[in-house]
């Protein structure tokens, strides 16, 4: 059984509007302040019905665009960040790779508009400079345009993986030892989180991942410690608003202890 089979349906009554359904949900529990989403299953949705695989890219911008909606309509959740694409993702075949790119450049132009009419920022974490050029001056735009948005934060993970970010850390932190600005032994949680891609962001609370494996893929690898995580069947260009619900409902059911024990225990 999975995540998403085990947790009690927060699916839409028959006389329920999608605002009742968001209310209610509102009502049962807190809200993850930081969502992270592993969007897997593309290639695979599409193969199935014959298809190529950008096919699937280019569907799965639909769940892309409900899903930062629906979050932003919750309210409480400040920061959604995608699982774009990630180092190892520079394998795959040239073709797929061009048209992912071309994609996102497309993708950026045009929802720039909607970010800034809903307030959302957009960031990036990562290597950008690994990008085509034109995918530097779309994203270094419209992170311009939205940066004093304050609604919600979304965060794509380009070229990211959590070994690179963690060694990038580290260099930076042996470098300032080496230069005599650091002691070795003033080294500590909050110093070596300020050298992440993520820094001034909460860790996240939910971490959803679509396509049905069960591994975290090298993403975000020292910030989700302590993570709830839900894994699900359905394939990242099926998954919408009601998957969110459920993933947040899921949420809202668990024991967030940290390693700790509760007080009457």
């Amino acid at each position: 059984m999975n995540a998403s089979q085990a947790i009690p349906t927060v699916l839409p009554l028959h006389s329920e509007t999608d605002e009742q359904v968001q209310d209610r949900l509102r009502m049962s529990g807190p809200m993850p302040e930081h969502v992270a989403i592993i969007m897997d299953g593309n290639g695979r949705w599409a193969k199935q019905r014959g298809k190529h695989r950008v096919f699937g890219h280019h569907k799965g911008i639909e769940s892309v665009r409900d899903i930062i909606e629906a979050s932003a309509q919750l309210g409480g959740i400040s920061h959604v960040t995608l699982y774009t694409f990630s180092t190892e993702n520079w394998g795959r075949p040239a073709t797929e790779v061009r048209a992912i790119m071309e994609l996102l450049i497309r993708t950026i132009r045009k929802e720039t508009q909607t970010l800034l009419k809903n307030s959302i920022r957009l960031r990036v974490i990562g290597d950008p400079s690994m990008l085509p050029a034109r995918c530097q001056r779309e994203l270094s735009e419209a992170i311009e345009l939205t940066r004093d948005n304050d609604r919600m934060t979304l965060t794509l993970a380009l070229s990211y993986s959590g070994r690179w970010e963690i060694l990038q850390a580290v260099r930076s932190i042996a470098s300032q030892v080496q230069a005599g600005h650091l002691h070795a032994e003033n080294i500590d949680e909050a110093l070596f989180e300020a050298q992440l891609n993520t820094v001034g962001m909460p860790d996240p609370d939910l971490l959803i991942r679509t396509g049905g494996d069960y591994r975290i893929s090298n993403f975000l690898l020292w910030q989700l410690a302590y993570t709830e995580l839900y894994i699900t069947d359905r394939p990242w260009p099926e998954f919408r608003r009601t998957d969110l619900y459920e993933a947040i409902r899921s949420f809202q059911a668990r024991d967030r202890r940290f390693g700790k024990v509760k007080d009457a225990e």
